[in-house]
């Protein structure tokens, strides 16, 4: 029955497609229309240079005036097409270790060269220029290096999997001046920043970004179309580049760092003030002219941003967000097929939850993190276009410690055995932005537990004019032992996932079709994360876009979609939906607006009831529309402000005597500049559901009274939840290499019962007399206060102060009222860090230099 279905669905969706795509075109043919058809290659050629260029921001060396220059800059935003009124002339110098760009952008008056400063890595409000590399010459993957006015660097990969990814950094220099109605740039990129093939004569892919943003414009030197598909296959040709080396890419970054802790909750009979002192090192080392090894040795993660912590009512876990650079730095290889979540590594202990007191013991300590011993990454492409990467990271044994309530002797429980986790992946690069790719990810635990592994294939391929493609993937999981602490043995052993797609991926209009099946023992969570398996979905996608200006907008999107859910195992309908969306620029205020409407028939959430096998029960859900609405503000203006606003209407379940469902949500985001080095920004998010079913979270508890008639029962709840989150930054940037950050965030969350009913097999639900108080609040404290300074390249100190505190309070202690709230967060006692850091940038060819001189 589920392969008959499967397939009558598809059957359907790709007729419907096909005529719609007629329909749209008015043609049977799939030639590419000449809007989608890419712009011809310029090519530009760099000059070899002996004894270096003095990087100053002033191009008066004679090198920079023989070499040939990059100009007529073509524009992509506002609005694709035009050329450039203000020239731009970029010029590329190289000699045995460096690769050299010299760039002057002619502008109108000093007053139209805008000038922000900012952190690292981030866009401000200012203007820039930027360099792209394609050294493989695969029209895939690249670099991009970009530096503004005011000489802030950013740098970024690019690549399928990852596509623009700022997370990456190298070490490589800069300066920029103004001169009248100009501003220069000049770039030093050691050849140790990038990777290519050891060959007489280098061809690489080239482009250079210049942003105007007084006008809100960006100019490409190649030009870069919105309608064609793909950014890397868009470049032009950097030539002349010969008889260079890939270097001996080695360094080491050791670090030092030194932690103050106050914990007024601290567990009885441990210190409130703890100190520590930390050190170890980041190692590169290029194992080739292809490959890098990276390794963090006894990694350091104590000063990253703190993670935004919520109320969770749903069946699946909170995705948080991965701010350790290691992890997030040249890691587009391991995210193919997105089934590295690099969270697992150095996650919560596997027996951390089933660790709790007791009549007659007591948990003293239980750490709520694994610290990791080290930490290895090997990447690269060769020069066929082989991209192959291998990750390995170890972490060692985490203990509890469980004391006796009579005899006070102690006990260490073990929490977290000693684990292994690998990625291995090959990803071969293809003609027409294609690929194939194989990924394997494993964790091995030592002891009396389970190990786990997934392997997958990947592929997409496109027609010669990039118009056209088909992707896909087949995945594998395995997992072999019984559940930690446990003999009972793991009884999802083997599952498998398969996805396939087809679509029009160039043009004005664009259309695509999916199909996906992840089976019912399919679990790829030891390394990767899934929110649900026993899924087949197949959804059909169309979009409309005009890129040029007309009546008082710049340009308009449109997109809309169709999909449709069924459970694997037992085949059950679960939910289908429609969507649809837009957005456009007006071309005078640069006020950004749109809208995301859906419309959910009635669906079945097999999720909800937290029943496993899934099939038997589940919650109905009626059916329901949202609207959401948006407007942003044209953000070159001191005073911006962002907000949303959207709500959904459910229909009346006529089965029981309920009020009918409704959520509502408000977003407003202000930010006000008040000049080119601080910034205040406020982040104020709010929604309230209405007559919300769920899951009555905790179930039902064993030393309740009140629950005892209903335990082995599934019983729904029927609450409103009201959540407010509140963020305010604060960024001083005194230059181009030292800032200070701080970011508060309150978040509460408030749930209140109003009924209860069990629900049984079908999807029927009978009120019942349910008499215990499970209303509950939320709420979480959070300050990160950071000063960083970048002292020399790849060198920095930074000093964090952290403040963090949380309350959960439950039945007659929980209060819808907000500054209740806060004041009771505020009032609560909190951990305080304080902590200073050190990393040094140590680079074997500047040391050879010094040392031979």
């Amino acid at each position: 029955m589920s392969a008959t279905l499967t397939l009558r669905l598809v059957s359907l969706l790709i007729a419907f497609g096909a005529g719609l795509g007629l329909a749209a075109g008015q043609t049977p043919t799939v030639t590419a229309k000449p809007e989608a058809a890419l712009a011809p290659k310029k090519q530009l050629a760099a000059v070899r240079i002996s004894g270096g260029i003095k990087l100053d921001g002033v191009l008066d060396e004679a090198a920079w005036q023989q070499a040939g220059a990059a100009t007529d800059f073509i524009q992509n935003r506002p609005n694709p097409g035009p050329p450039e009124r203000h020239k731009t002339e970029v010029r590329i110098l190289y000699d045995d270790a460096n690769l050299y760009v010299g760039a002057i952008m002619h502008d109108v008056s000093p007053d139209s060269i805008l000038r922000e400063f900012t952190a690292r890595d981030n866009f401000g409000n200012t203007d820039f220029i930027g360099i792209f590399l394609d050294t493989y010459a695969d029209k895939l993957n690249g670099y991009g290096f970009f530096v503004t006015t005011g000489g802030v660097q950013m740098d970024a990969r690019y690549s399928p999997a990852g596509g623009e990814d700022f997370n990456w950094n190298a070490v490589w220099d800069s300066r920029t001046s103004l001169q009248g109605t100009d501003w220069v740039a000049e770039l030093r990129i050691p050849y140790s920043a990038i990777r290519f093939s050891n060959q007489p004569e280098q061809r690489w892919g080239l482009n250079f970004m210049r942003q105007r943003k007084k006008e809100n414009q960006a100019f490409f030197w190649n030009e870069v179309k919105p309608e064609v598909n793909g950014f890397v296959n868009q470049w032009g040709e950097l030539t002349g580049v010969r008889d260079i080396t890939p270097p001996l890419r080695l360094s080491l970054t050791p670090y030092v760092s030194s932690y103050v802790n106050d914990d007024p909750l601290h567990k009885e009979g441990t210190r409130r003030t703890t100190t520590s002192f930390n050190g170890g090192a980041d190692v590169k080392w290029g194992i080739n002219e292809s490959f890098t090894l990276d390794a963090t040795l006894v990694p350091d993660f104590g000063q990253v941003q703190s993670d935004n912590q919520v109320l969770n009512l749903s069946p699946f876990e909170v995705q948080f967000n991965e701010n350790r650079q290691f992890f997030t730095e040249g890691t587009e290889l391991f995210n193919k097929g997105n089934l590295f979540y690099s969270r697992r590594v150095g996650a919560t202990p596997i027996g951390y939850y089933g660790l709790s007191d007791t009549d007659s013991t007591k948990v003293v300590r239980n750490p709520a993190e694994t610290r990791l011993l080290n930490a290895t990454k090997v990447s690269g492409r060769t020069s066929k276009g082989l991209g192959i990467g291998v990750f390995n990271a170890l972490s060692n044994d985490v203990y509890a410690t469980v004391r006796h309530k009579e005899s006070g002797e102690e006990r260490e429980v073990l929490t977290q055995p000693f684990s292994n986790y690998s990625i291995a992946v090959l990803d071969q690069s293809l003609k027409n932005n294609s690929y194939v790719s194989l990924v394997n990810t494993n964790v091995t635990r030592w002891g009396r537990t389970y190990d786990a592994n997934v392997t997958g294939g990947l592929f997409r391929f496109a027609n010669k004019k990039n118009t056209y493609a088909v992707d896909g993937s087949v995945v594998y999981s395995r997992r072999r032992g019984t559940a930690f602490n446990s003999e009972q043995e793991i009884n999802d052993q083997d599952g498998y996932k398969y996805t396939i797609g087809v679509g029009k991926t160039s043009g004005k209009f664009t259309w695509g079709l999916n199909h996906r099946i992840e089976s019912d023992t399919y679990n790829p969570n030891d390394l990767g994360i899934l929110f649900g398996n026993n899924n087949i979905s197949q959804s059909m996608y169309a979009a409309y876009r005009i890129y040029k200006p007309f009546w008082k907008v710049n340009n308009l999107n449109m997109f809309g979609e169709l999909n449709h859910s069924l459970l694997y195992k037992p085949t059950r309908y679960q939910n289908m939906g429609y969507y649809l969306g837009a957005n456009t620029t007006f071309t005078k205020s640069f006020l950004q607006m749109g809208f995301d409407f859906n419309v959910d028939p009635r669906n079945h959430d097999f999720y909800e009831p937290r029943q496993y096998p899934l099939g038997e029960y589940y919650v109905r859900v009626p059916g329901s529309t949202s609207l959401v609405y948006f407007i942003n503000m044209d953000p070159r203006k001191k005073f911006q402000l962002n907000w949303n606003v959207g709500a959904r209407v459910y229909g009346l379940d006529e089965r029981l005597p309920r009020e009918r469902r409704t959520r509502y949500s408000f977003g407003a985001y202000p930010r006000y500049r008040v000049n080119d080095h601080l910034t205040f920004r406020y982040n104020i998010d709010w929604s309230l559901q209405n007559n919300q079913i769920g899951y009555v979270n905790g179930g039902m508890s064993s030393t309740e009274s009140l629950d005892e008639p209903f335990r082995g029962q599934v019983v729904l709840g029927r609450r409103d939840v009201a959540t407010v989150s509140n963020v305010l930054s604060v960024a001083y940037t005194f230059t181009n290499r030292m800032s200070f950050t701080l970011r508060a965030r309150h978040y509460t969350s408030n749930v209140r019962y109003a009924d209860f009913a069990r629900l049984t097999p079908g999807g029927y639900e009978e009120l019942i007399d349910y008499r215990r108080n499970r209303d509950n609040t939320y709420n979480a404290f959070n300050v990160d206060a950071v000063y960083s300074w970048w002292f020399a390249p790849g060198s920095q100190v930074s000093i964090v102060w952290k403040n963090a505190g949380s309350t959960y309070l439950l039945a007659e202690e929980a209060t819808p009222q907000y500054f209740n709230n806060f004041n009771n967060t505020i009032n609560t006692p909190h951990n305080n860090s304080l902590s200073v850091k050190v990393l040094y940038y140590l680079d074997y060819l500047d040391l050879r230099r010094k040392r031979t001189r």
